[in-house]
């Protein structure tokens, strides 16, 4: 193992990332480059994927400026392999190829140990609050990490944190037998939708103003797929909620899973709900929103659940048997696979629309 190695660095205060080809070997529980503490584990980074939130980071806006310490290694979606153990890690081995739960439970409290890990309130995120995955070696709790199964390959692997949003998010709302909407189709918008169909809904409707997507999205799974656009200019329920109620027998869908965060999709999207439906929420706004609680929520009976990261560990556990039951189809979302020097490209890619999700080839 080099003395040093490469990693993609938020250094400076303004857009973009730096490439660091001596950036110093991650530091554990030891305070020795490159030794794990007794419950750490250093992996090798193999492949890793470029997610919305490091999107955000390299435009370097409003959230970033405020979330994002400077001189961070970025990144939070990857495989790799385990290059250490420390003495007290059971059940994992050098050599051993694994991904990990990116969100760090430093200790507990009551939703950590009521189920609720992932919003625990001292959780911390790597490529966020703590250096992450866009590089060669990764320091991780051991705890946090989930070995891969041979079967699923590595690409696969590496984009397990985003496709983990989406089950979390399908899963929370109970989507067999029932009609759903899922109101914007970026990468986990898409996966919802592949992971929805996967798990039984009766009819998914999927709505974007991307072209693209939105055919993908047919691809996946949706029965029907609408252009965000088409809506009636003075803010009835016209256009494309029109359609879906007449398509669900003037209803409207049972489920809604909102993956946009934009307040137009919002407002749609409940438009788009019948009296009685659920409404799990991905999607985050960039800033807070005016919504019509009560006509969206109260008067319509309606369930509304937040959902945040992933379910430590059941959203892993239902993840990992839809993969090996070959129930994804995950290479309709990933769209580029490249080397990491070439990830000022992957960027312009993701920037220009042109790629939907990216992963990364490190080593």
């Amino acid at each position: 193992m080099a003395a040093v190695m490469r990693a993609l660095v938020k250094d400076k205060d303004a857009p973009g990332l730096s490439f660091d080809t001596n950036r110093h070997l991650p530091v554990g529980a030891t305070g020795e480059p490159g030794a794990p503490g007794p419950e750490e584990v250093l992996i090798r980074v193999t492949h890793a994927g470029i997610c919305g939130t490091d999107k955000h980071i390299w435009d370097w806006d409003e959230w970033s400026r405020k979330r994002i310490p400077l001189g961070i290694v970025t990144g939070h979606e990857f495989v790799g392999v385990i290059m250490a153990v420390g003495d007290s890690v059971t059940g994992l081995r050098a050599g051993q190829r694994v991904t990990a739960e990116g969100h760090i439970v430093r200790s507990p409290d009551t939703a950590s140990r009521t189920g609720d890990a992932h919003v625990a309130r001292d959780m911390v995120v790597i490529g966020v609050d703590r250096d992450g995955c866009f590089t060669d070696y990764l320091m991780m709790p051991a705890r946090n990490i989930w070995p891969v199964p041979d079967e699923i390959p590595d690409r696969y692997a590496a984009i397990m944190d985003p496709l983990g949003n989406a089950v979390h998010t399908v899963m929370a709302a109970g989507v067999s037998g029932r009609t759903v909407l899922v109101s914007g189709v970026g990468t986990i918008g898409l996966m919802a939708v592949n992971v929805a169909k996967a798990l039984g809904a009766h009819a998914i409707f999927a709505v974007d103003i991307d072209d693209r997507k939105l055919n993908i999205a047919r691809e996946l799974g949706a029965d029907e797929a609408f252009d965000a656009r088409d809506i009636d200019p003075g803010g009835g329920p016209a256009g494309w909620v029109e359609r879906i109620r007449r398509m669900t027998d003037g209803d409207g869908v049972d489920v809604l899973l909102e993956m946009s965060g934009f307040p137009s999709a919002l407002d749609a999207g409940f438009q788009a709900l019948r009296n009685g439906g659920t409404a799990a929420l991905l999607g985050t706004p960039s800033k807070p929103v005016q919504f019509d609680f009560a006509s969206h929520i109260i008067f319509k009976g309606a369930t509304v659940k937040g959902v945040t990261g992933r379910r430590m560990w059941e959203t892993w556990i239902h993840m990992e048997r839809l993969m090996l039951a070959g129930k994804l189809d995950l290479d309709k979302v990933i769209t580029h696979e490249m080397p990491l020097e070439d990830y000022a490209k992957a960027f312009d890619l993701m920037e220009k629309g042109e790629a939907i999700k990216v992963v990364l080839r490190i080593g």
